[in-house]
Formats: C-alpha cells, sequence, structure tokens
C-alpha cells in the first residue's frame, strides 16, 4: 500500500518521479515538447569533421638592405623577438632569417581574439628599434580560413590566357559573392596583374595541372566561422548554374575536403544508429518483456534530441567529437532507465500494482541514481574547461555528454516511471516467475578464514521499504547462483581479492609502454599530398643558367589549345620567378607520370609555387573509392617508385585537419647558440635517423648552410634550433617513432645543445598531461559529491580504490588491436571511471538499505549482489554492444573512433567483473580496518556520522 502523506519522509517527497507519477499527462506533453524541439534541433545543426578551433597566428615579414643572414639575424629579427616576447595571449614566436628578410610567426593562444592580436603586434613593432631603412608588414592567419574546394578550368577550343581572361571575368566574380566564401585564389596564371587583385580575387605567381595537362584552376577559401559542407554546396550550385553558360569550358572538381567529412558523418551517425539499435536488443534477454524494453529504448531517442536542443543553442556542430559523445552516452542512457525500469518489475514479480512498484521502487533507487549520475556529470564537465588546443577540441565534447547523462536522468525519473505505470502488468511478473526462479535464503558465512562481524558501523538512514530476505535468484544454475557462491567465497577469502586486485592494475600499468601512442590516428581518407622542392639556383647574376630548356622553348612557341602559354612566355624572361616556376613544373610531370601510373590513383591536381615559393609544388592525389589497398598502402608504394631527382626533396604528406604549413607529425627540435654545432649535430642525427625502420621522407632546417656561409637561421622562443622532421610508414606509432629520434639524438648530442619536441610529438606529452590533470580533477569532483551525498568517507573511498579496476581490461584490448593509445582512447578510460563508479553506488546503497531495515552486513552484501547483478550486467552487455560497431572500425573516420572503442570495452569486461567481487570486499575490508585502526579518530567520527 501506498504510505499516506504524514508517513512520506523528505527524502521521499525530493522523489521527482513521485511528482511526474503523480502529473502523468504533463510529464508525457513535456517530453512530446522536448522531442520534437530535439528534431528541430537537430535537422538545424551542421555537420563537420572536427570542432572550430581558432588558431590564431600574426606573421610579420621585415626587410632591410643587409647583406648576411647573421647580421640580419642581429639588427631585425632579434629586435623584433624582443618586442613580441611580453604580448598578452603569446604562445610561442618562430622565425625564418635570410640576408636582408625576416619571417616572423607569432602564434597566440588558442581562443585568443585574432583583430586585437594584430593590432598589438603592429603596435609593439612600431616601438621597435629597427634599421632606419627597413620595412615591415602584419599578416593575420587564421588557419580554420581554409580552401573548401577547388576547381579546374580546362578547354579543348580555348587557349590557358583565353582561360584565365573568362576565370576573371565570368567565373570568379559570382562565386566570391556567395555566403561564407572569403576569398578566391586564381591558379595557373605565371605573370598575374597585382593590380588587379582585390580582397575576393587574388592571384600569385603559380602554374597549375591536373591529370597531367597544364591547367587553370581556382580555390575557394572559406571564412573562419563558415561551415565547409554549406560552402561546398553554394559552390558547386554556382558552378553548375556557370557551367550551362559555358559550352567550350569545363569545370572539373579538382580537390575537396567536403567528400570525406560527408562520408565520416555519415559512417559515425550509421554506427551511432546501430549501437543503439544494438543496445536495446540485449535488453530483452534480461527483461524478456516487450513493454519493459520499449520503455527503456525510448529512453534513448528522447535524451538524445534534448541533447540536440542544447548544442543547437550552443552552436555546436555534429562533427566527430560530439558524435562520439551521442555515441559514448547510450550506455549511460541505459544505464539510467535500465536500473528503474528493472527496480519497478522487480517490485511487480514481488506482488505490487504497477503504480505502488513505480512509487517504491524509484524511492527505493532515486537517491542513488540521481547521485552516480550527477558523479558522471562531475567526471565529463571538467573536460569541457581543459586549456590549450586539446581543451579547444574537447569543449563539445565534455558538454554533449554532461547535457546528455543529465537529460537521461530526467528521462529515468519521470518519463520511465510514469509508462511503466500504464504498461507494465501482473503478467509481467509470472512471466518472469513462472519456472525461472528459485528463493535462496542467506546465512552467515561458515568457516571464515577472517571473520566479518556483525558491525555495528552507521549506515545513512533509509525510510522506504526494503524486501526481506528472501530474495529471488534466477535459474538456481546460472549465472547468479554461481556470482552468489563467487561472492560468499570472496569475503571469505578477502585478502586474496584484494591481491588479486591490486596484480590486476599493476598488470595495466604494465601494459602501457607496449602500445602504441600517438596524437590522433592516422585517418584513411583515400587522399593525400606530394611535396617536392626543387634546387634555388643562385641568382646573384640575372638569368645566368637560367635559360630556356627546349622543351620550354617548344612551348612558348606552341600555339595548341589551353597548353599554350601565348603572351605569358612573351616577357618569361624578364623575370627569374617565371622562370623557377617553369622549371619546377618540369619536376612535376616527372612525378605525376609515376603516380597516374598506378591503378589506385583517379586524380592528380598540382600547384607550382605553393606559399608563394616558385621552386616548391604540392600534388594533391585522390584515390579511387574502389581500391584494393589502403592510403598508407598507396603510400608506400609510391615512395619506392617515385623519381630520384637530383636537388630535389620529395615527401609524400598527409593531409592534416588544419593546414599548418606542411609540419610533418615528427619534429624535433635541436636548440643551441652555435650554428655550427648546431647543423652538424642535425646533419648526424638525421643520418643515424633515416636508418631507423618507419620513419620516411626525414629532413632537417638549415641543409644548405655551410661553414662560411649562412643561408638561414631558424629560431623558436627566441633561441636558435634546427628541426629533424619526418613522416611515418604504416603502422608507425609516432610515440615510438619519438623515443627512438630522441635516444638517437641523446647518443651523439654534444653539450649545449638540447632537445626540444615539436608538432604531434609535442602534442603527445600535452594530451597526457592536459588529462592528468583534469582525469585529477573529475575524480576530486567525483568523491566530493559521494561524501556529500553519505555523509561519510566510507563509499567514497570504496569508489576511490575500486576506479583502477578497469586499466587492466583497456590497455589489453588497446595492445590486442593494436589501437592507438592517445587523445580519443583517454575519453574511452574517463568514461569507464563514470560507470564504474554508478556499478559501485547501486551495490553500496543497497547493502546500506537492507543493513537499515535490520539484515547483517554478510547478509546485506550477499543479497545486494545477486539483486544488483542483473542491471548492472543488462548495462555492462548494453554498452559494450552499443560500442561494437564503433569498435568494428567501419566507414569512413573509423580509425578516429576506433580506440575509445575498444578501450571501452576492455576495461568494461574487466570492470564489471572485477568490481563485482572487489567493490563487496572493500566495502566490508574497508570498514573493519576503520573500527579497528582509527576508533575514536577525526577519521572515525567523520565516517561515522549519521
Amino acid at each position: 500500500m501506498v504510505k499516506s502523506q504524514r508517513q512520506i519522509s523528505l527524502r521521499e517527497r525530493l522523489n521527482i518521479s513521485r511528482l511526474a507519477i503523480a502529473h502523468p499527462w504533463l510529464t508525457v506533453c513535456f517530453w512530446l515538447a522536448v522531442t520534437v524541439a530535439g528534431l528541430l534541433a537537430f535537422s538545424s545543426l551542421k555537420y563537420a569533421l572536427f570542432p572550430d578551433i581558432t588558431f590564431p597566428v600574426v606573421v610579420v615579414n621585415a626587410q632591410a638592405p643587409i647583406e648576411t643572414a647573421l647580421e640580419t639575424e642581429t639588427k631585425l629579427t632579434v629586435p623584433i623577438e624582443q618586442q613580441l616576447q611580453s604580448l598578452a595571449g603569446l604562445d610561442d614566436t618562430r622565425s625564418s632569417t635570410y640576408s636582408g628578410q625576416t619571417v616572423v610567426s607569432i602564434a597566440f593562444d588558442v581562443g585568443t581574439n585574432l583583430e586585437s592580436s594584430t593590432e598589438a603586434v603592429e603596435t609593439a613593432l612600431q616601438q621597435a628599434e629597427l634599421p632606419p631603412e627597413s620595412t615591415f608588414e602584419t599578416i593575420s592567419i587564421n588557419l580554420n580560413e581554409s580552401a573548401a574546394i577547388t576547381y579546374a578550368i580546362k578547354s579543348e577550343s580555348k587557349t590557358l590566357p583565353e582561360l584565365i581572361q573568362i576565370a576573371k571575368e565570368q567565373i570568379l566574380p559570382p562565386i566570391a559573392e556567395l555566403p561564407g566564401v572569403l576569398k578566391i585564389k586564381l591558379l595557373g596564371d605565371a605573370t598575374p596583374d597585382e593590380e588587379e587583385n582585390n580582397s575576393s580575387i587574388t592571384a600569385s605567381p603559380t602554374l597549375a595541372r591536373f591529370n597531367n595537362e597544364n591547367a587553370v584552376a581556382f580555390q575557394v577559401i572559406k571564412r573562419g566561422e563558415a561551415n565547409t559542407l554549406e560552402v561546398v554546396s553554394r559552390v558547386e550550385e554556382a558552378v553548375q548554374q556557370l557551367q550551362a553558360g559555358l559550352p567550350e569550358v569545363q569545370l572539373v572538381l579538382a580537390e575537396t575536403e567536403a567528400d570525406y567529412i560527408r562520408e565520416a558523418t555519415q559512417a559515425t551517425i550509421d554506427a551511432l544508429l546501430l549501437a543503439i539499435v544494438l543496445a536495446v536488443l540485449v535488453i530483452f534477454p534480461f527483461l524478456r518483456n516487450f513493454r519493459a524494453t520499449l520503455i527503456t529504448a525510448l529512453a534513448i531517442p528522447i535524451s538524445l534530441l534534448g541533447t540536440c536542443i542544447a548544442m543547437a543553442v550552443a552552436g555546436f556542430n555534429l562533427e566527430t567529437i560530439t558524435l562520439l559523445a551521442l555515441a559514448l552516452v547510450i550506455g549511460i542512457i541505459v544505464d539510467d532507465a535500465i536500473v528503474d525500469v528493472e527496480n519497478i518489475s522487480r517490485h511487480i514479480e514481488a506482488g505490487e500494482t504497477p503504480r505502488q512498484a513505480a512509487i517504491a521502487g524509484t524511492d527505493e533507487i532515486g537517491w542513488t541514481v540521481s547521485a552516480s549520475t550527477l558523479t558522471i556529470v562531475a567526471v565529463f564537465l571538467p573536460i569541457a574547461f581543459m586549456g590549450g588546443t586539446v581543451g579547444q577540441f574537447f569543449k563539445p565534447f565534455g558538454l554533449t555528454v554532461s547535457v546528455a547523462v543529465f537529460t537521461s536522468l530526467l528521462v529515468a525519473r519521470t518519463l520511465s516511471p510514469v509508462l511503466a505505470v500504464y504498461w507494465l502488468r501482473h503478467g509481467y511478473a509470472e512471466t518472469r516467475r513462472h519456472g525461472d526462479t528459485e528463493t535462496v535464503e542467506t546465512s552467515p558465512i561458515p568457516n571464515s578464514q577472517f571473520p566479518i562481524p556483525n558491525s555495528q558501523f552507521p549506515i545513512p538512514n533509509s525510510q522506504f521499504p526494503i524486501p526481506n530476505s528472501q530474495f529471488p535468484i534466477p535459474n538456481s544454475q546460472g549465472l547468479a547462483h554461481h556470482y552468489h557462491n563467487l561472492l560468499r567465497w570472496s569475503l571469505n577469502h578477502r585478502q586474496i581479492v584484494v591481491g588479486l586486485a591490486v596484480a590486476s592494475f599493476i598488470a595495466g600499468i604494465a601494459l602501457i609502454p607496449l602500445i602504441p601512442k600517438g596524437f590522433i590516428p592516422k585517418l584513411d581518407r583515400g587522399e593525400f599530398n606530394i611535396v617536392y622542392t626543387s634546387p634555388l639556383p643562385d641568382l646573384s647574376s640575372r638569368f645566368e643558367g637560367l635559360n630556356p630548356s627546349p622543351e620550354q622553348e617548344q612551348e612558348a612557341s606552341s600555339n595548341t589549345p589551353a597548353d599554350n602559354t601565348g603572351s605569358i612566355f612573351g616577357d618569361l624572361f624578364q623575370s627569374p620567378i617565371k622562370i623557377l616556376l617553369y622549371k619546377s613544373r618540369s619536376v612535376a610531370r616527372e612525378i605525376e607520370e609515376v603516380v597516374l601510373d598506378s591503378s589506385a590513383v583517379e586524380s592528380v591536381f598540382t600547384t607550382v609555387g605553393v606559399r608563394g615559393e616558385p621552386n616548391k609544388g604540392e600534388l594533391y592525389v585522390k584515390l579511387k573509392e574502389e581500391r584494393q589497398f589502403h592510403t598508407a598502402e598507396v603510400q608506400e608504394q609510391l615512395r619506392a617508385a617515385l623519381p630520384k631527382l637530383d636537388g630535389v626533396t620529395i615527401s609524400v604528406e598527409d593531409i592534416q585537419f588544419v593546414d599548418t604549413g606542411g609540419e610533418k607529425p615528427l619534429q624535433v627540435g635541436l636548440v643551441s647558440d652555435d650554428l655550427e654545432t648546431l647543423y652538424s649535430s642535425a646533419q648526424e642525427i638525421k643520418a643515424r635517423v633515416e636508418k631507423l625502420p618507419g620513419l620516411v621522407d626525414v629532413t632537417v632546417t638549415g641543409e644548405d648552410n655551410k661553414a662560411d656561409s649562412i643561408a638561414e637561421i631558424e629560431r623558436l622562443n627566441g633561441q636558435r634550433v634546427a628541426y629533424i622532421s619526418a613522416n611515418l610508414s604504416q603502422g608507425q606509432a609516432l610515440g615510438d617513432a619519438t623515443d627512438q629520434v630522441v635516444t638517437e639524438a641523446q647518443a651523439i648530442l654534444p653539450d649545449g645543445v638540447q632537445i626540444d619536441l615539436e608538432g604531434d610529438s609535442a602534442r603527445i606529452g600535452s594530451i597526457f598531461g592536459s588529462f592528468a590533470g583534469t582525469l585529477s580533477l573529475s575524480v576530486a569532483c567525483m568523491l566530493s559529491l559521494l561524501l556529500l551525498v553519505f555523509g561519510r568517507l566510507l563509499e567514497p573511498l570504496v569508489v576511490g580504490l575500486s576506479l583502477p579496476l578497469s586499466i587492466v581490461g583497456a590497455m589489453l584490448a588497446l595492445l590486442v588491436t593494436q589501437s592507438n593509445f592517445g587523445m580519443i582512447s583517454l575519453i574511452g578510460l574517463i568514461f569507464l571511471l563514470g560507470l564504474l563508479d554508478k556499478n559501485a553506488l547501486l551495490l553500496m546503497d543497497y547493502a546500506n538499505q537492507l543493513r537499515q531495515s535490520g539484515l547483517s552486513r554478510t547478509e546485506a552484501v550477499l543479497q545486494t549482489g545477486v539483486v544488483r547483478l542483473r542491471p548492472i550486467m543488462m548495462t555492462t552487455a548494453s554498452t559494450i554492444l552499443g560500442m561494437l560497431p564503433i569498435a568494428f572500425g567501419l566507414g569512413a573516420g573509423s580509425e578516429l573512433r576506433q580506440p575509445m572503442a575498444v578501450a571501452i570495452i576492455g576495461g568494461l569486461i574487466t570492470s564489471t567483473l572485477l568490481s563485482l567481487i572487489v567493490v563487496p570486499v572493500l566495502y566490508t575490508l574497508l570498514e573493519d580496518l576503520w573500527l579497528k585502526f582509527f576508533k575514536g579518530s577525526q577519521l572515525n567520527r567523520c565516517s561515522t556520522q549519521k
């Protein structure tokens, strides 16, 4: 019978489920409104590959009439760096110094306002003491202002000059006016008219080629805040309209990131939907009732749609990180619903009406479920406030998970009980009890080697009904019966259990050095770049040695359509830059011929003169969707087949989600004031690194420097530096490769030269450092909340000591699958902490309730284990099955998602098995130890308060 109002305790009055059950239609209508609003919010969310992160960079290009690089460093570079070092929000300064010129790159903290940073740089430079005839310009760079899409312009009847004219007059102006477009770069014009450049259409001396043919091209640069897919869609529509009016011209898609974004996002959504289906399917065998399963299943879409509302308000996108967050919380959402529905079902099995069962069931576990869910929020919320690039990267993740978990709690505490009142019936209880359970009465543990007294240790008050000690064990020969016997044995052998738990933790830690470590897993995007640098001739004598080759002479005089350079060669030899472009293009041709011979290659788009350097070129290689080899395998094949050209360096590069100017993933800096020692050490280390397996395209800065002639000086944060950079071959982990390079460097490093990790090599360390601090804060918040809820130290200490139980399973799973241990897998470990905490709370709170009702500690612990076994196993099974589609690595971008799922599955298997035994053992052991060693102390008084 339901209690009278006079009998209802304060704790029960605060139970939001009672309010929801009292007003069922209001509850249902509220969640219907949330569902509709969530659908609208979901439809408004934009697709992206990664979160929007602002990387503010200001570049200073200074020049002065100075003859040597060393003198330029002293008179130009150093004064500029000293003037900038006190700027607010400064992250680092990097400079490249040449004879009479220095380029200083100033990077500010992620999220710093770029406009105000640029103004601060300009103000500081005006106060710098520079040579009288020096000049400088500042350039603001937002790395989010990237190329969204590139088109090649081809024709069978038009010459290149004619195509350039058509592009300038008919094609580029309407596209430049599209929303989200910052500017358009015209490629393929070796002699651009600088006066024609404006804020929306620019051109610099470049040459372009598409599939081994000369071409004209244009690159659409999106605004930093614009969505790539939206900009690309607008450009594609505009190109279709323009193509209809230009029958003699073909606008051919040459390069875009949009295709991969669409594929990766859709693959993540597909994995999310499959995870939902699998999570629901695994519930039915436990509940064995369609209505109970449906109530649990409804919590998933409603909670996710409620989360979409918060995402839309916060301005988040549907991208890899937020979709991972949604996939991750499926297990928690199911857990909240399972615990409530399963507990209500258990009361119905005991003969109560659905309404009585809903009220009693939610009263019984409401406080614990709410507290445990809030501890998960306490675990994930600090992630949203991490600093640096990692913090900006995971801010949407932390907030999305926190909102989703809180929303799932509200659904489980309001909608699920209401639906249970009207959908669950007594027939359900009969179905579950029929021929499937037997009643077992607990008894004291006989012949205990380590007796467990019926402690007088105070238990937090509980004023709701507790089932008697006769409790059902499904299928006496099944899992629950065996678990009951194992738990009884474990309570008799607590020291052995604790020893095994400690051993498992040590084993997990010992596995860490064996696991591949990295920043972000390498993605099989089906596209990559080949970057080359041709030798830069001595231009001290005008055009000496720069006469055109016979091939160029033939090309200049040719009048073939689209291949004729027309008037370009009319004054070609008035500028060495143009000559270098054409010489560099001949290098590109030789590379293209090899690349296009591969059966896996679909297209090649080449830009000669990238980043304003005429001797540098970049080939964008697009692979066929239906191909026999992975991207990394094709890269290895091409590395072996690419031509060996005198003085030409060729590097096969992965496409990064932010263009950092061709920075390789592995980068080690050598710092020293002695240039001769610096560059000789770098060359010696390079020679050793090139012999290491798994490292390719090894380069070192300052290779052109000689003892009597310094051509280039690199500086980092006011110190001279030489960078050793390398790409990784297939299967090579960045962390392991970095360790190898550092070991080789330390073996020969002379005194006065220091090692400084850069690029992704440095980011690995920052990731683990950031997560270590965040994890400590998360655990502190979680334990503080538990202390507030329970009012004593026992339960928080048990939870804290049981948290490492997931380490061994997660590490073993990562090792067996050779998954990357880095930024993504660390998120999985944090999730495991939250779920393990929740399971431990369910066990301890119910044991406290049983002890409060008069059961001995031993009987309460045994009964708690069997009663809570089913919801814990349901949660574990549904979470594991929900992670399986992600762990299998299906679809584009799966390499990024997979490590998290692998870590969660492995960690859940071991943590669930261990926590079902270790938590009850620690619960009894710590209580005995406190009573024995801290009796009368402040610790005991704190822990025994009611």
